[in-house]
């Protein structure tokens, strides 16, 4: 409905914004403004601004701004009318009555809230009867329990053409009302109406303050021509603009500062009885403009986990490229990949709960999706096929409306434009073989790797990753070299690389996942693996590693390294990674083998070491000296 100004202002002149936001954020006074950490990102240093004498908040970190309704509607999860309501509630000022129109147009969907309550209280007591058991043992057969069957409200809608027009017009309510709700079916012939939910399982679709304002159904009988059949579009329900059980999973998405989207009624609740209450799903319909704007109110980056058949990473798909003229600053999508031919309920059913947080925790960014949609569309094969990716990767990023993230699409894929095609350094001659072939297992050009890592950043020269003692430095060589070349985890290699001593976390997580993706695709090759890691959200942490990595061993900037130069280099670095302590001239002969892998350092190296271990120094586990 539409407020007066006066009202509004009113509102605005009787409750402070740092009241509002107070409720939310802890805030402190800083002359006449007040500064607290930001609700809408994570920040350590306060950013987040309110002025009570201008009106609005603002925060310089993501550039979040707003008037008081606009807080409550972007914390909340509310549109403006509620939002209006609830700031009167703080206030102590009655909201005021619509104009006739409005009014009589307020009186209208009351009525109607009231059919769909008493249409949801009727089916609901149907799956009690004994005309509802073979609903209840579908339901049973799905593994839900009788407090999800309770709290979601699930009912049955027996098979007949009238039952439920029958009982609501002993309630009441008129057969118009029931048609405007979307209960009834009239035929265009002008025969009797009917019922339009026969023999299913019901499902009450509410809106954001819990009113049921729809239905799905589940169709019982295999002879049905739908399968699932939802409400038509009436005055209270708009597909477009609701979330299947938002109203049980706002306070979940607000707590957790996550959103999860899944694709059917099963599918959230499953979620929902399995523990993540943070679930919702669109209804009938693709994800809509409306529906990320309303999750975006609530957190910056909602999942979307969808089924794992080609219809489910079709609709995948079509968010992410729905998605692009909406984002802006620190709000965009994440994309879970479930096993083909699996939905969330399937795999909590089979595997559990454990599983399905296993698959939320490898969701990747909307612009990874994009990407591995580009990259997969044809082989890169050719001068044409090169310049048709770069041309379908330009045409996305200037489907982008922020400028400023726009730019940064634009940046990342260039950048990894360049990576995949930057043309491998010159070889003496071109080895036998197929060069298709050889492509295919990651080698462009004439065996040279299909990514060779760049020289590193200013930035990066000085984080963390580059810095560090001799210990990070060579747990990081150990795992760039596999990177660089997977093939050094056959013939005994994934054993070896499993048993060596990582402390970092990071590191130690980017082996799992390299180990698990080596265990399932045989011979398995550089551009392979990045792709599978980029999938599971580690693309840039392989990056990174790769980059300081070849910074300090010029080995990894070799195109032309053959593979058993790179086996002897790295197993000697396992091995001497994994001896508790090193004397200075061991450590300085490693260093410079690691500079320049020739038979001469090697040689001292190995010399130095067996000194060591005569003179009653550690050996090595397994004699892995011995074995290269």
């Amino acid at each position: 409905m539409a407020f007066p100004s006066s009202f509004l202002d009113e509102l605005r002149a009787r409750v402070a914004m740092s009241e509002v936001v107070g409720r939310r954020v802890k805030l402190i006074k800083r002359g006449r403004e007040f500064t607290g950490l930001c609700p809408f990102h994570n920040e350590k240093t306060p950013s987040f601004t309110v002025s009570d004498d201008k009106g609005f908040y603002h925060c310089f970190g993501c550039q979040a701004h707003g008037s008081l309704f606009d807080f409550v509607m972007n914390t909340e999860g509310v549109d403006f009318p509620e939002a209006v309501e609830r700031v009167a509630v703080l206030a102590g000022v009655p909201v005021p009555k619509a104009t006739a129109a409005q009014a009589e147009e307020a009186k209208r969907q009351a009525t109607l809230y009231d059919v769909m309550e008493r249409a949801a209280l009727w089916f609901s007591e149907n799956l009690k009867t004994q005309n509802g058991r073979e609903a209840r043992e579908y339901l049973d057969r799905r593994g839900l329990d009788e407090n999800t069957v309770q709290r979601f409200r699930l009912g049955y809608a027996p098979e007949s053409r009238h039952a439920l027009k029958d009982a609501l017009t002993g309630r009441g309510i008129s057969e118009e009302q029931m048609l405007v709700a979307g209960l009834l079916i009239k035929p265009e012939d002008g025969g009797a109406t009917f019922d339009r939910f026969r023999h299913r399982v019901m499902f009450p679709i509410c809106d954001a303050r819990g009113r049921v304002i729809a239905f799905g159904g589940r169709a019982l009988s295999d002879a049905a021509k739908a399968k699932y059949l939802n409400s038509p579009e009436t005055p209270l329900f708009h597909k477009g603009r609701v979330l299947y059980a938002f109203h049980h999973a706002r306070e979940a998405i607000r707590e957790k500062t996550a959103a999860l989207i899944a694709e059917g009624y099963m599918d959230v609740i499953a979620l929902h009885q399995a523990g993540f209450r943070h679930a919702v799903a669109p209804l009938g319909t693709a994800l809509t403009e409306d529906h990320m704007a309303l999750l975006w109110r609530l957190v910056p980056e909602p999942t979307v986990c969808l089924d794992g058949d080609a219809a489910g990473q079709r609709a995948a798909l079509a968010a992410a490229e729905r998605a692009l003229p909406l984002l802006k600053p620190g709000h965009s999508l994440r994309f879970a990949t479930l096993p083909a031919g699996e939905d969330p309920d399937d795999l909590i059913r089979a595997k559990g709960a454990p599983a399905m947080a296993a698959i939320l925790e490898r969701a990747v960014p909307l612009a990874d999706v994009l990407w591995e949609k580009e990259l997969s569309a044809q082989p890169i094969d050719s001068p044409e096929r090169e310049a048709g990716l770069k041309a379908r990767l330009t045409a996305l990023a200037r489907r982008v409306g922020d400028p400023a993230v726009r730019e940064a699409y634009e940046r990342l894929f260039q950048n990894r434009f360049q990576a995949l095609v930057r043309p491998a350094a010159a070889t003496p001659a071109a080895p036998s073989g197929d060069v298709r072939d050889r492509f295919r297992r990651g080698e462009r050009r004439f065996g040279a790797p299909a990514w060779v890592p760049p020289l590193p950043t200013p930035e990066l020269r000085n984080s963390a990753l580059v810095r560090g003692d001799p210990g990070q430095i060579r747990e990081r060589l150990i795992v760039a070299l596999v990177l660089h070349r997977p093939l050094l985890l056959h013939e005994g290699g994934d054993d070896l690389f499993m048993q060596v001593p990582l402390g970092d976390a990071n590191l130690d997580r980017l082996r799992g996942a390299i180990l698990n993706v080596a265990a399932s695709v045989p011979d398995l090759d550089t551009v392979t693996l990045r792709n599978h890691l980029a999938e599971q959200g580690l693309g840039d942490l392989a990056t990174r590693v790769l980059e300081a990595s070849g910074r300090s061993h010029p080995v990894l900037q070799r195109p032309d390294v053959e593979i058993a130069e790179l086996a002897r280099l790295w197993r000697e670095a396992i091995a001497f990674h994994r001896q508790p302590e090193h004397d200075a001239d061991i450590r300085e002969a490693f260093e410079q083998y690691m500079e320049d892998p020739s038979a001469e350092r090697l040689a001292r190296l190995r010399a130095l070491q067996e000194d060591k271990a005569h003179a009653g120094g550690l050996r090595t586990r397994g004699n892995l000296l011995n074995s290269i």
